[in-house]
This record gives C-alpha cells, structure tokens and sequence, in this order.
C-alpha cells in the first residue's frame, strides 16, 4: 500500500516506523498540501518553457537576490487565463499551491494563477489613462502616417546606456549603412524620464532633419517601461510633425506609446528594421528590375535587327522587286481590259434586248394614238369656223364685235360686221324680217 509502514522488532524495548518510499513522498504531499494549501509568492521568472501540451514549466527565483528557487507548474488550464506573455526576468506573483513531484520526489509550487508583480494598480492606471485618450481620437486609424520607406536620415530618442540603442545601430550597420543616425538621448526610466522623452521628441520635430523617428528602449517590467504610458509622451508622440515608430520592450510589451505612434514594431531591432529597407534587399530588387530591362532591351533589339535585316535583303534586289510589281501591274492591267470588254459586251447585248423591248412594246400604242388623233382631228376640222364660213355661211358683229345671232338685236340702217371665208364686208339693215312671221 502507498502508506505502508514497517515495524521494526529486532528490539523488543524499542519500535521503529520504517517507512517505503512511496508512501513518504505520499505523506510529505499531504502534509505540504494541508499547510500550504493556498498560497501567494512573489519571485523573478527563469527557465520559462510552454511543452506542446500547454503546460508550463519554470523556476521562480527570489526576488531579493537570495539563492533560493523553486520549480513551478502551470497546467493548461490556469495557462490559458493569462493577461500576458511570461518571459524570463519578469518579477510576477504566483498563486496557487505547494506540492511534491513524486515521481522525483522534488518539490513543486502548483500554479493557478501568475499576474507581474506590482501590476494591480498600474494596469487600472494604463487601463484609465489608455480609454481617455482613445475617447480623444489620439490613437484613430486616420491619424497615422506612413513611414518614409528610403529614409536619408533617422533618429533615435533613448538612453545612450541602453542596449537598445546599440541594438538599434546594429541593425542599421549589418542592413542599411548609408542611414545616418542621429540620437536624441534622453532617460527611458525613473520620475524624470516622462519630462525627458517630451523634451527629445519635440527637440527632433523642431529640428526637423530626419525622415522617421524611432522611440525605443529595452524590456522590463510594467514599472520599467511606465514613462512610454505617461501621457505627455504619449501626446507628445502623437503630435510629433516627424512619423514616428515605436520600439519600446519585447514582443510581449505593450504601451501607450504603440498606440499613438505612426507604426508599432516589437522590439527595438525590429523599429530598425522597419523604419529602413535593407540595403541588401533593395540592391537584390534593383539587380532584378535591372536584369528585367536588360532582357527587354535585348528582346527588342533583337526584334529591330531582324527588321532591319528584312529591309536590307529587300534593299539589296531593287530589280527584282520592280520587276515583281511590274508583273503585278501587268496582271491587273489584263483583268482590267478582259473585265472592261466582257461588260461592254454584256452592255451591248442587254441595249439590244433593252430596244428591241421598247420597240415591241411601244408599237401598239403608238398606232392608237394615231388612230385616236384621226378622229380627233376628224372632230376639231368639224368644229373649226373657218369651214363652216367655207359651206357659204357668215359670222356677224355689230360695230362693237359683239356676235350677232338673233333678228331682235338688230335694226333697221344699223350697220354689221360680216366675216366670210376669204374677207370681211360691211353691210347695212334695211329691213328686218321675222322667221317666224
């Protein structure tokens, strides 16, 4: 059994409880369980691992320095409620409780619940502060600006002792050498590092003699890293007239200053790397771009030469292509007289067919037209006065012309008018006779 004890009788005076081992690791278990049940510690994180399966593994370290350390667990669970990213160096408080690794017989801290040491109050404060100046627009999308993409010059606002700013100048030596940078140091921690930060941002922006500003330092704690969440860095960052990228902390960081600047970057190195394109990566483009043209340039070369060449082969036998239009010419001229005499004979037989048509049909008509204009002129010659004065008779007028054709419009010596068929005779009434008397 686990709990299993021995007596030992070798001497009858005298009991001993031998104990297997399984069973003491058992019973240290136990007893650690109840007593430390549930507890707080506070430590510095070291060895931080996260296996496959989402648990953690680490060692907390005392926080005053001492040599004292234990291991620590963190099962998937209690992991996947985490705030933030652990990483090592951060001082954080754990919670949870104190137990015994049997299989090793080890001592382990179970925990259930990790928070940075000193975070409460000041992630409220980050909490405020942030829903303000959101509220106020400083961190809108509109508002930022793209960063110059081939900057001629740089700055870097930070402390000349930290290591960010050798970081930052080793990225710009190993991937952009021709960028000059210029710094503008200032403290990145402590009281009076918010004061100093306003004063180099707006000390470049006055300036006015780099293309981007880089604000940046290395990680630490959330007290480390408050001047960047002060908010007259973060103001003074959002109304630089220089685009400015921020590289404050490690991947895991996050400050006040990432949302108001122009372009967030991870880590110091990283706002190098995006603040300027590599040299070598820019030299590769242009070796591309360059290969690109050459082998156009080529192509149509290549493509003018064989024209050039056609036309020189053409230039070379001028006979022969005269003589090719030649034959040409000679061809149409052919089709042109065949074509112009076979339509002119087809003209011609269609004019013959044209009049004999005409001739066929206009025959009949026109012989009772002139039958029609006999009798017409057969009717006019009956009705024509001058034959009638011709058969003896005579038209009379009075003096005036008008016709005279009844007895009761004349009188006695009235004198008339007499047309006859070959003269004109004036006569006079000397009497008058009645037909009807």
């Amino acid at each position: 059994m686990l709990g299993q004890r021995v007596v030992d009788v070798a001497d009858a005076g005298f009991q001993r409880i031998v104990w297997g081992v399984a069973g003491l690791v058992h019973a240290i278990g136990d007893t650690l369980s109840a007593r430390f049940s549930a507890c707080t510690v506070r430590g510095e994180l070291s060895g931080y691992t996260r296996a496959a399966s989402g648990h953690c593994y680490f060692s907390l370290k005392d926080a005053n320095g001492d040599a004292a350390s234990i291991r620590c667990a963190m099962f998937k669970r209690a992991a996947g409620l985490l705030q933030f990213q652990p990483a090592d160096g951060q001082q954080v408080q754990l919670r949870g409780r104190v137990a015994v690794y049997e299989p090793r017989g080890e001592l382990q801290f179970i925990v259930e619940a990790m928070q940075r040491s000193g975070d409460g109050s000041l992630y409220e404060q980050f909490l405020r502060i942030k829903l303000k100046l959101e509220l106020e627009g400083l961190f809108d999308a509109s508002r930022k600006r793209p960063v110059a993409p081939y900057p001629r010059r740089v700055g870097v606002v930070t402390s000349l002792d930290a290591a960010a700013l050798h970081d930052v100048v080793s990225s710009f030596a190993r991937r952009s050498p021709h960028v000059e940078l210029i710094v503008y140091p200032s403290l990145v921690q402590g009281s009076e590092a918010p004061a100093a930060l306003v004063a180099a941002i707006e000390s470049a922006g006055r300036r006015r003699e780099v293309d981007t500003l880089l604000v940046c330092r290395g990680g630490g704690s959330m007290e480390d890293l408050w001047a960047f969440n002060d908010e007259r860095v973060v103001r003074a960052i959002a109304a630089s007239p220089i685009p400015a990228v921020s590289g404050v902390g490690h991947e895991t960081d996050t400050t006040l200053a990432d949302f108001a600047a122009d372009l967030r970057a991870p880590t110091p190195t990283a706002a190098a790397e995006l603040s300027s394109p590599s040299t070598a990566d820019s030299q590769a483009m242009l070796a591309v771009a360059a290969l690109a043209m050459r082998r156009r340039v080529h192509r149509v070369m290549e493509t003018e030469a064989q024209r050039i060449d056609g036309l020189a082969m053409r230039s070379l036998r001028p006979l022969e292509t005269v003589r090719r239009h030649l034959q040409t010419l000679d061809l149409w001229s052919h089709r042109l007289v065949s074509a112009t005499t076979h339509a002119t004979v087809a003209r011609r037989q269609d004019l013959r067919a044209l009049v004999e048509r005409f001739q066929r049909a206009s025959g009949v008509p026109t012989q009772r037209a002139g039958q029609g204009l006999d009798r017409l002129e057969a009717r006019l010659c009956g009705l024509d006065p001058a034959g009638v004065l011709r058969r003896g008779y005579a038209w009379l007028s009075d003096e005036s012309g008008r016709t005279l054709v009844s007895s009761s419009q004349l009188s006695v010596g009235q004198s008339v008018r007499a047309v006859l068929a070959d003269g004109v005779a004036m006569a006079r009434i000397t009497s008058l006779t009645n037909s009807s008397d």
